[in-house]
């Protein structure tokens, strides 16, 4: 178990959209720019090549030299974490080890193997969790096919070096328990923006948002709000955006949210195979949807911005 105190994992992290060129290749400079953005607007931490970084259509290589980049244009200014699960469990210890030598905190999903018990997980996160020396994060992601309950959790959480959760599951008996099982032994991250209110009002550590990448003032303006128990203001700020969230229900992410970037002018909204741009008449739908939601938040949000900043 990772001492509660001495992990900076906590408050508010973007999840890094992976931008492509053109080519196909990594844009390593799109990269820069987004990173440097979180940065610049006080976001606690990065969380890079998770699921919605596209991570299972990047090659080890490509893996490896995106967590290389990412911690070379960071410079310790705020903690990373950076996903290194793989259906391969060579290949996770591999870029674990890669992840805390950078001064990274890896993240790893239980292994996404067909009738896996809860026994080979334990062990499993037994046999990853000494590879990460700075503190393993666990994510609970349903969406492989595997949903850990509160009590495997639990037991997780009493492994040496497990720092944080990433919870998927946003149940609220499960987030309930996990609260009080678990809460103050290791950081306990909501792992979706779409409904992260809830979570944090049960004593949750922090949140891991992808639409920061397209909506950064907005999502960091609301988590703020939460942050210092001013829900009314956190909800309304929430309710402000859910024409867009409704959207990226139904056409998926992280195809959506990079088009927004792409209206703003921050990237290309390319994705990898198999996930394919949205097409063009969903994508002026949620084009009109942005325009509004960004021209309705400008005044009395962009005060309660730099008021929350402050």
């Amino acid at each position: 178990m990772a001492s509660d105190q001495r992990t900076p994992l906590k408050g508010l992290f973007n999840i890094t959209v992976t931008p492509f060129g053109d080519d196909g290749a990594v844009d390593f400079a799109a990269l820069v720019e987004a990173i440097e953005r979180m940065i610049a607007l006080k976001f606690d931490g990065l969380l890079i090549g998770g699921t919605y970084g596209e991570f299972p259509t990047l090659s080890p290589d490509e893996r490896a030299e995106l967590f290389r980049r990412t911690m070379q244009i960071v410079r310790g200014r705020i903690p990373v974490m950076l996903c290194s699960a793989a259906s391969d469990p060579r290949l996770t210890r591999e870029l674990t080890v890669l992840a805390s030598s950078l001064g990274g905190y890896p993240m790893v999903t239980a292994p996404y193997v067909s009738e896996v018990t809860s026994e080979q997980i334990v062990e499993y996160f037994r046999w990853i969790a000494p590879s990460a020396k700075n503190g393993l994060v666990v994510y609970n992601a349903p969406g492989i096919g595997i949903t850990l309950s509160a009590r495997l959790i639990e037991r997780l959480s009493e492994i040496e070096n497990v720092a944080a959760l990433k919870q998927g599951d946003l149940n609220p008996t499960t987030i309930d328990e996990l609260a009080n099982r678990v809460g103050g032994r290791i950081k306990l991250f909501c792992a979706s923006d779409l409904a992260f209110l809830g979570p944090l009002s049960a004593g949750f550590d922090g949140l891991s948002s992808t639409n920061s990448c397209g909506f950064p003032e907005l999502i960091s303006a609301s988590f703020r709000a939460a942050q210092v128990g001013d829900l009314a203001t956190a909800t309304r700020l929430h309710r402000s955006w859910f024409a867009f969230r409704d959207l990226a229900r139904a056409h998926g992410q992280p195809q959506t949210i990079k088009l927004v970037m792409r209206f703003r002018g921050w990237g290309n909204g390319h994705v990898r195979a198999p996930l394919q741009p949205v097409p063009a008449a969903p994508a002026l739908e949620i084009e009109r949807v942005t325009a509004t939601i960004l021209s309705s938040s400008s005044s009395r949000l962009t005060k309660q911005v730099q008021a929350l900043k402050a």
